[in-house]
């Protein structure tokens, strides 16, 4: 079991590897570089006789307890404290209102477009949930590039990681529906349970970002600081899932949040080297993600399921256009002395990409749902147009809108 493990993570960093040197060769993004490096190695192993042991069916705790923890905590050690209370309240409607309304959007698009049996409604809601988390690290590091007002970059960036929580755990919620049976009441007994998780996650992050930044602050060394973080990301998800039944994914993205701004203080003192760490193992945890999405595609789903993808990319389009422009002029209401510019609207819309989380997501379905191949076909679908045509035509949109904010 062990050797198999060794290899199979083995192959997963050598080909992620691959990915990223190909990408310092040739002008491609480093995401579409790791997945071509996965898919081509997929394609490969099987003619040769080489069983790599990697098989949709067998990823889901790899991807859930190893490669999920570690974007998340990223996405919230990130986010600066200061310019998250700036603009908490879009980011909070974005996150609530805005996953709702997106996901029960979705929901109905799907569930009327694809119009099979074998396609229920939980199906509908979990796509829908999967593609309500949006992951737009490109677009932010171009909003970066392009020095457009730091404002946008924090309202995208703030927006996608409590919208990443939030659709994350619909999902759970859903997933939890999905494998309970069809009996009404079995539904309706999950949802106390379900709030409980939510609020044990919350407290139990608290208490670990807490115990974080003390920790840190006592030993005052960065080299610890960096181990004690990456020991905290995984530490707090498995605790909370594993041995407290709360949720992890909540747990994790309040521990980072909550860590960050009790050590904000103290960032020029031991905390030199943290951001550059983080944003090297997020960059390495999102390769190994869409390195694996390249080794668990088949040609075939693009064939078989061509009609699905195309009405979940229209139906993504579609959910994100009303979801922005129903949360926005609410916002801006709300807010009053501090308005979202309406030219703004245009990139949070084209720039909302879905990308590692909705991979981590789909790949953690079960394959005993009758409809997982589905979901996964639209999903990688979506992701893939994500990549190909939106992430390739932002940068043109920032120049002209981004500035002009």
């Amino acid at each position: 079991m062990i050797p198999a493990l060794a290899g199979q993570a083995l192959l997963l960093v050598t080909l992620s590897l691959t990915g990223l040197i190909l990408a310092r060769l040739i002008p491609v993004e480093k995401t579409l570089c790791c997945l071509a490096s996965g898919f081509v190695a997929g394609l490969l192993v099987g003619p040769l006789g080489i069983d790599t042991g990697i098989r949709a069916g067998n990823v889901q705790d790899l991807v859930f307890y190893v490669l999920l923890p570690p974007l998340l905590f990223q996405a919230a050690w990130h986010t600066s404290p200061t310019m998250l209370r700036r603009w908490a309240v879009p980011i909070i409607l974005y996150a609530t209102l805005g996953v709702v309304l997106s996901v029960a959007i979705l929901a109905v698009l799907l569930y009327a477009g694809i119009n099979h049996p074998g396609f229920p409604w939980i199906a509908a809601l979990l796509a829908g949930a999967i593609l309500s988390a949006t992951d737009p690290v490109s677009v932010v590091h171009l909003l970066r590039e392009e020095k457009a007002p730091e404002d946008i970059a924090t309202l995208v960036e703030g927006e996608s990681l409590l919208n990443d929580a939030v659709a994350a755990v619909l999902f759970t919620l859903f997933l939890g529906i999905a494998t309970t049976g069809d009996s009404p009441d079995s539904h309706w007994s999950l949802l106390g349970p379900f709030a409980l998780h939510i609020i044990g996650g919350v407290v139990a992050g608290l208490t670990f970002g807490l115990i974080t930044s003390i920790i840190i602050m006592f030993l005052k060394s960065s080299t610890l600081a960096n181990l004690i973080l990456v020991l905290s990301a995984f530490g707090s998800f498995y605790i909370a899932q594993h041995l407290l039944d709360l949720s992890g994914i909540v747990t994790v993205v309040v521990t980072g949040l909550t860590a960050r701004s009790g050590l904000r203080n103290f960032e020029q003192q031991f905390l030199q080297d943290t951001q550059i760490t983080w944003q090297w193992l997020g960059d390495t945890f999102i390769a190994l993600i869409f390195t694996l999405m390249g080794l668990v595609i088949v040609p075939e789903m693009f064939l078989d399921q061509w009609l699905a993808i195309v009405i979940a990319i229209i139906a993504a389009l579609f959910a994100r256009t009303v979801t922005v422009y129903s949360c926005s002029p609410l916002s801006s209401l709300l807010m009053r002395r501090r308005q979202i510019p309406g030219n703004w609207n245009l990139l949070l819309i084209w720039g909302g990409l879905r990308g590692a989380i909705a991979i981590a997501l789909v790949l953690t379905l079960p394959t005993q749902l009758g409809y997982w191949y589905t979901l996964q076909s639209m999903i990688f679908g979506v992701v893939l147009f994500n990549l190909l045509v939106q992430g390739t035509t932002c940068r043109p949109l920032i120049q002209r809108l981004g500035k002009t904010g």
